[in-house]
């Protein structure tokens, strides 16, 4: 009977990774599923009661958005580190929105 030599670490460890017969298709297919919203117009009350919340947002606390971007409505939780009333933009920590595409702004204090 004849035996093999060692396989070195690396080449073991090779055949315990995850195989991907089709490299980028589980990515396709999330895209694929991602459904397509147009923008919600707030009505006058709704964006009143947003400008308020607007300005007792602070730089440096920790607040959630919810803004829309791209056809979808997503969130992001982070430290305000820009908020920019020339600009109209607020920056949650590298994520830079525009005032007219907030939908919710949720504070610790809520």
């Amino acid at each position: 009977m004849e035996r093999r030599g060692k396989m070195n670490r690396e080449d073991r460890a090779k055949q315990f990774m995850p195989f991907a017969a089709l490299k980028g298709y589980p990515e396709a297919l999330r895209k694929k599923e991602k459904i397509i919203v147009p923008k919600i117009e707030m009505s006058p009350e709704y964006q009143e009661e947003l400008n308020r919340k607007l300005l007792r947002v602070e730089k440096n606390k920790i607040v959630t958005v919810i803004y829309f971007e791209k056809g979808e409505y997503l969130k992001v939780t982070g430290m305000v580190s820009r908020l920019d009333e020339t600009a109209r933009l607020i920056k949650i920590v590298n994520t830079k929105i525009s005032f007219d595409d907030l939908y919710d702004i949720i504070l610790d204090s809520d």
